[in-house]
């Protein structure tokens, strides 16, 4: 979601290039194009204003490095202040001192706060805690069902209740505050019960922010006297996110925030502004429909990202996570070897790329200079589709060929793409692309090594996608 700004960053920084001394005129003209960037991307005007004053004092009063000329100055001085925006450190998760550690999770409705608390539960269990889920949006019919379904895909404790309202089924006895505040009790009595060391509430959203919400959010607070309280944000709506984000700071005093749809085509100025209007932290970030799709927000990553410098860091944990590290292995191994590796190989390697996301969000993890300049022009053509007809392709096969691919004839390769519903040509190219591949690794694994990588990098940069 940082591209654009990224993109507009990158063009503002071009005035000062070939400019041998900083001055007023020229950072004048550079700090113009950079606010602009900020403003188009959706930041909050008065971030803007003051990043952009802590900038040209900085320019101006700084002494420019010998090392550096006055453009890589002010992208220097640009990241720093944007990490100051951002929170210098990675913000740390809060617990009670007595179990179980309550974590409200408040927001608009349509923010995502179900499928967050899920994912949060999740990012928990993974780190070796013990969850618990509750809804208590007792309004919407379909909201606390849409939480049992979430808790049981990845097989979290879920404290359901019973409604007022719904056992008596009388007009008088609508659900209300009341059965709020009676599940969120019962809820973390539960959890204690049951030796859960963290209790998700899931709350009720409002279309828009009101009094009766607001004071069902206070009340809550005040029964469960949580350790975290966790602004979940859209970050798709941008300042609207923002504008939300305070109203629930001003009354609640949120302790972090999550944004999601961070994979979508926000302009990113959310990202940038919550933290600096509310002075609370953002904490995770949602990144996909998966529950998996969840990750700790790291400021310095961020800002990376937003600078062209990519995010390798979180590219690394991703493959450590995700990744088979034995199969990983083996694959080399066989892969350098004089054997090589089988279409039965190949097709296992891809399965465990497709684990850490769709190619185009490993793609913009990479930097966007040196030799991986060019993947990020790539990066739109990139036919997330072709992956699937591959695997598609390799399926088809029978083990025999997958083990042997030069039994491979005509006869077999019309069968293969009836199979696979692709053409005789797709089969043509993934095996003539296979068979390339197989020579490389084969030159590398044989003292080659340097030569071949610089030639499949080579070809990797040329090739929009798989069979070109």
């Amino acid at each position: 979601m940082f591209e654009n700004l990224s993109d507009k960053l990158q063009r503002s920084f071009k005035t000062l290039r070939g400019q041998g001394t900083i001055s007023d005129e020229n950072i004048s003209d550079a700090l113009r194009e950079i606010r602009l960037a900020l403003l188009e991307s959706d930041v909050n005007l008065t971030v803007v204003t003051e990043l952009m004053e802590h900038i040209r004092d900085r320019a101006i009063g700084e002494k420019v490095a010998t090392a550096l000329s006055p453009s890589e100055q002010i992208v220097k001085i640009v990241h720093d202040e944007l990490v100051n925006v951002l929170g210098r450190d990675t913000a740390r998760f809060q617990k009670s001192s007595q179990p179980p550690s309550v974590i409200l999770m408040a927001g608009l409705q349509g923010s995502g706060k179900t499928t967050t608390s899920g994912k949060l539960a999740q990012w928990l269990k993974k780190a070796g805690h013990r969850p618990m889920l509750v809804s208590v949006d007792v309004y919407r019919p379909a909201a606390r069902e849409q939480l049992k379904i979430v808790a049981t895909s990845i097989n979290a404790q879920l404290y359901e209740g019973k409604l007022t309202g719904a056992v008596s089924g009388s007009d008088s006895a609508k659900p209300g505050t009341d059965d709020v505040l009676r599940l969120a009790k019962e809820a973390k009595r539960e959890a204690a019960n049951f030796g859960c060391d963290m209790l998700i509430v899931d709350t009720a959203g409002r279309n828009q922010i009101d009094a009766s919400l607001m004071d069902e959010m206070a009340q809550l607070k005040k029964l469960l006297n949580p350790s975290e309280i966790l602004f979940v944000a859209d970050a798709m709506t941008g300042q609207d996110a923002v504008n939300s984000a305070k109203a629930f700071n001003d009354l609640l005093t949120i302790t972090g925030a999550i944004l999601t749809k961070m994979d979508g085509d926000a302009r990113g100025g959310a990202a940038l502004s919550i933290r600096h209007v509310t002075g609370a932290p953002i904490k995770f970030l949602g990144t996909g429909e998966k529950p998996d799709a969840f990750e700790p927000f790291h400021p310095d990553r961020i800002v990376s990202r937003i600078m062209g410098h990519g995010d390798i860091a979180t590219l690394l944990e991703r493959a450590e996570e995700r990744l088979d590290r034995g199969k990983a292995e083996q694959f080399a191994k066989k892969a350098l070897s004089g054997d090589g590796f089988s279409l039965e190989d190949f097709r296992d390697q891809l399965r465990q790329i497709k684990k850490m996301g769709s190619m185009k969000s490993i793609l913009k993890m990479l930097p966007s200079v040196g030799p991986f300049a060019g993947m990020q022009q790539a990066v739109e053509n990139v036919d997330e589709g072709q992956f699937t007809r591959v695997e598609s392709i390799i399926n088809s096969m029978t083990q025999k060929e997958r083990l042997d691919h030069e039994i491979i004839n005509g006869n077999r390769r019309k069968r293969i793409a009836k199979g696979s519903g692709t053409t005789v040509q797709d089969v043509n190219n993934l095996l003539r692309q296979y068979a390339q591949m197989r020579k490389m690794f084969k030159s590398m694994g044989s003292g080659g090594g340097i030569k071949a990588q610089q030639r499949m990098m080579s070809q990797m940069q040329g090739r929009q996608k798989f069979g070109r």
